[in-house]
């Protein structure tokens, strides 16, 4: 993967966009764009301090945003424009609600509800304490 560009949120966040293309024939491209966040997790994104704990015990102090568009069966000689396409309907469609004050609370509180549908999975890791 080949790292694009940084982008600085208002929150103090930033995102990284990865072009993460291949070849896949002699001329023909699978175009992937990558949209990687480092979100940490606070006590005050969470109604509860259990909810916190039991997030950061099974996440760690944080976790990331991920966001992949791909195009596949590409001509080689457009992948550079398809990428800036992708990259620029990201810009105009994810990024305002990415850069929302709000964002890092929501994203918190949803990985806290992924504990609770998958308590399963993550069992174990919340027994260890």
């Amino acid at each position: 993967m080949k790292h694009v560009e940084r982008i600085p949120l208002p929150t103090g966040l930033s995102l990284d966009v990865w072009d993460a293309s291949r070849r896949i024939a002699a001329d023909t491209t699978r175009v992937e764009l990558v949209i990687r966040m480092r979100v940490p997790f606070a006590a005050d994104h969470f109604d509860e301090e259990d909810h916190y704990l039991k997030t950061r015990r099974v996440f760690g102090p944080e976790d990331f945003y991920e966001y992949r568009k791909e195009r596949t069966f590409v001509a080689t000689t457009e992948k550079d424009r398809v990428f800036a396409e992708l990259l620029t309907d990201f810009k105009r469609d994810a990024l305002p609600y990415l850069a929302r004050e709000g964002f890092p609370r929501s994203f918190s509180q949803s990985k806290y509800r992924e504990i609770i549908s998958n308590l399963y999975k993550y069992k174990d890791r919340l027994e260890s304490v």
